[in-house]
């Protein structure tokens, strides 16, 4: 039984480094053009080429998505980006469009081709065919459950690596292709600029009627009739492992760098845990509460086990019990760790620290200081320099956070 990689998301640096601490084998990222999600920072020329720097020194590949469904004009641009990718050694390309395909092969020869999930690869065929014509990798569509994975697995060479999602956004359509957005905010869905139309409050308008809008009541907010929850299989690394995927991928590159390590941190232990002795194999209580405390939708298992309703009609909010309070930003001096601060807190709350591979560590904050080193008992604003003492275990990446009240 090989050992799955947790591939985590990169929405820009800062998620990346968070990624790579709280122990991503992978990440995967966007330049600015050609990724199917424009809302997160991605990387220009020179910052995507410090990020393959910055990862294969630390031992972890860099994957670039270039999964839209390109126009002819982009087809054009394309080599000279793929030439890019091959000169700062990028370990593969995410594609969804088929034309795309030689023209990594013949720009981009030593990056391996990783096939989207917008691809909506659901057989054994269509992965066989993808793995002659070149492909490394497939990300296979999430409208699978794990039985036709594990026939997938069966029935395909053994160097064609499956990737599957395992935490994060749900998408109404079908493997990511919808028009929706298009049609309803001109936004394209399938070049990164989705509006998420279904997460919107919709009324009823009878055919003979027009003008006359009639809420329909899930309960006294309405229902939201496209919703979908968050998928969550932190309960089931047992079952992905058995059913033999290569890559756990965490969706979320529109996310915080907080959600970047709490989650990718959460997956990476509990899924070491499962290796060093499947046998004796049992999740711990902090390593499941740890996805709680990310924001989140109502969270269920997706496809993979043929059962469960995707849909939330209450709201489209997410669910913030916690609230980050800062990141620390240094080594610690003389006792006192230097941090910025993204939330309120105070000096005498009741606080917890997550530090990368440790379970979070609670404590009550006896010592606050501003950047200039004057006691203060409040941290008024984000953005400001803090020195506060922490416990021992505290880290350069360690997180401060706070349940909401």
């Amino acid at each position: 039984m090989g050992k799955p990689e947790i591939l985590a998301p990169a929405g820009d640096f800062e998620k990346l480094r968070y990624a790579v601490a709280y122990g991503a084998d992978a990440v995967y990222l966007s330049g600015k053009s050609y990724g199917m999600r424009t809302a997160s920072g991605n990387f220009t020329e020179d910052e995507l080429r410090q990020a393959v720097a910055y990862c294969h020194a630390r031992g972890v590949k860099c994957f670039v998505t270039v999964n839209v469904m390109p126009r002819s004009d982009e087809i054009d641009r394309l080599p000279a980006y793929f030439e890019l990718l091959e000169d700062i050694h990028a370990d593969a390309v995410i594609i969804a469009d088929l034309g795309v395909f030689p023209l990594v092969q013949k720009y981009a020869p030593h990056v391996h081709l990783h096939v989207s999930t917008q691809a909506s690869v659901v057989n054994y065929s269509a992965a066989r065919m993808y793995h002659e014509l070149g492909a490394h990798r497939i990300v296979l569509a999430r409208e699978l459950p794990l039985s036709e994975i594990a026939e997938i697995r069966r029935r395909t060479p053994k160097e064609l690596e499956l990737e599957t999602f395992v935490h994060g956004s749900m998408c109404v359509s079908y493997s990511g292709r919808c028009l929706l957005s298009n049609f309803m905010a001109n936004r394209d869905a399938n070049h990164g600029n989705c509006a998420q139309p279904c997460r919107w409050n919709y009324t009823l308008m009878e055919e003979k009627r027009p003008g006359e809008y009639f809420p329909v009541y899930e309960d006294d907010r309405g229902t939201y009739l496209f919703n979908s929850k968050d998928m969550c299989m932190i309960e089931h690394i047992p079952e992905l492992v058995e059913a033999g995927i290569d890559s756990f991928k965490i969706e979320g590159r529109v996310k915080t760098a907080y959600y970047a390590a709490v989650v990718t941190g959460a997956y990476r232990r509990a899924l070491d845990l499962y290796i060093r002795d499947p046998a004796r194999y049992a999740l711990p209580d902090a390593i499941r509460g740890e996805v709680l405390k990310v924001s989140h939708r109502a969270y269920y298992t997706g496809f993979y086990f043929e059962e469960g309703d995707g849909q939330f009609l209450e709201d489209a909010r997410y669910i913030r019990d916690w609230d980050v309070c800062a990141y620390v930003t240094g080594p610690s001096d003389s006792g006192l760790t230097p941090a910025i601060q993204k939330n309120k807190f105070s000096k005498g709350e009741r606080l917890e620290l997550l530090s990368p591979g440790r379970d979070p560590v609670s404590f009550t904050l006896e010592e606050l200081y501003d950047g200039d080193g004057a006691p203060i008992d409040t941290a008024p604003h984000p953005q400001m320099k803090l020195r506060l003492r922490l416990p021992e275990e505290a880290d350069v990446f360690s997180i401060i956070r706070k349940k909401n009240t």
